[in-house]
């Protein structure tokens, strides 16, 4: 595991992380509640600055309280990254993978299941702003706790998601529906850049782009490239 940047919790040696503790086990509605919105306002900092660059303070300010009141709900800056996925983004990468599996096994053309593909993602990601796109945005080696089983098993799931549209792509190209004179593993990368790349400017309720234009634009421009000619 990489060495953790993490400094010392104002909770240290005190009596705040068993309060913390007993909190998050016997807590009631209000306590959730506070803690549910923490990760929101946390997910949207570390969207905006970056895991590295985010502070507590940043999180605290957007809160409407001060740093050490944080700690009453979360450990510290590690805690809170890592709750934001446990508690959405992993349970985003379940369902999306579910779904791919269904969609790849279907009775229908590649680029059809392709389109419902990318679609799925678009749709996902604008649904669970902004937790998916911090995860994406995010160097994972950089951080402390990328060597822990969770985070293990969110990559196995990503290259499994990524292992379903390549199949796709292959059955597409042995069907003699897609072009079979590129790189597979090259469009691949070149699907997953083109839609993993909007966490640099889709955001849910700007009405510059809405998903649907997102998803019609980038499966014209896809499939166009991608199909084999006549």
């Amino acid at each position: 595991m990489a060495p953790s940047s993490r400094r010392p919790s104002a909770s240290s040696g005190s009596g705040l992380a068993q309060r913390r503790r007993s909190a998050q086990v016997e807590g009631g509605a209000a306590y959730q509640a506070k803690r549910s919105e923490l990760l929101q306002i946390a997910g949207d900092v570390f969207k905006q600055k970056g895991y590295e660059a985010a502070t507590l303070n940043d999180v605290a300010e957007r809160f409407g309280t001060d740093r050490a009141a944080i700690y009453y709900y979360f450990a510290g800056k590690d805690e809170l990254f890592q709750e934001v996925f446990q508690a959405t983004a992993k349970k985003v990468l379940d369902e999306n993978l579910a779904e791919a599996i269904r969609i790849a096994a279907l009775e229908t053309t590649a680029q059809e299941r392709l389109r419902m593909l990318i679609e799925l993602q678009i749709n996902s990601y604008e649904a669970n702003y902004p937790y998916v796109y911090v995860y994406i945005q995010e160097d994972m080696g950089k951080v402390s706790f990328q060597a822990t089983p969770w985070a293990k098993e969110m990559v196995r799931k990503t290259r499994r998601f990524e292992g379903l549209v390549t199949e796709v792509i292959t059955s597409g190209i042995k069907a003699g529906e897609l072009r079979e004179d590129l790189s597979v593993p090259l469009v691949v990368k070149t699907l997953f850049g083109m839609v993993n790349w909007t966490h640099r400017w889709f955001k849910p309720g700007d009405r510059k782009y809405t998903a649907q234009q997102t998803v019609d634009t980038f499966s014209a421009i896809f499939f166009e490239g991608l199909r084999k000619q006549a």
